[in-house]
């Protein structure tokens, strides 16, 4: 809640955008990594639903998707997302709580990364936690 009335108050008080600012690299590139984030962190949700069914409570590795090549593909869709929110305002607040985000949820990853592969034997050893091939 906090963060939404700090962007908010920033985006409505404090925000002045020129006409151009719409055509500006920025503010395009921002807005197609916040889609892409939105779409990753959304099919990666869906994934994560399926692995149980009603009532079951066992553990399944996630397949599919970005779960292919990292542990936190949710977690990574949700950073994607604020890192373009940040670049489509370019505002302070919003690249705050991008880094914010980057902290708390590659830290999400790194557990969820580490408790599946002390789970799973045959959890594959190439997937990484968060960022594909790097981390």
């Amino acid at each position: 809640m906090g963060n939404g009335l700090l962007q908010g108050y920033y985006l409505v008080y404090c925000a002045e955008y020129p006409a151009e600012w719409y055509t500006d690299i920025r503010f395009s590139l921002g807005v197609f990594l916040f889609i892409l984030g939105m779409g990753i962190n959304i099919h990666s949700d869906y994934i994560l639903r399926q692995l149980r069914k009603p009532g079951e409570i066992i553990y399944r590795i996630p397949q599919g998707g970005l779960f292919t090549y990292v542990s936190g593909a949710n977690f990574l869709g949700e950073i994607i997302e604020w890192i373009g929110y940040a670049l489509a305002t370019w505002s302070l607040p919003a690249l705050a709580f991008a880094f914010f985000s980057l902290c708390f949820l590659g830290l999400r990853a790194f557990h969820h990364h580490r408790f599946y592969l002390k789970m799973f034997e045959d959890y594959p050893k190439s997937r990484k936690a968060l960022i594909p091939v790097i981390f």
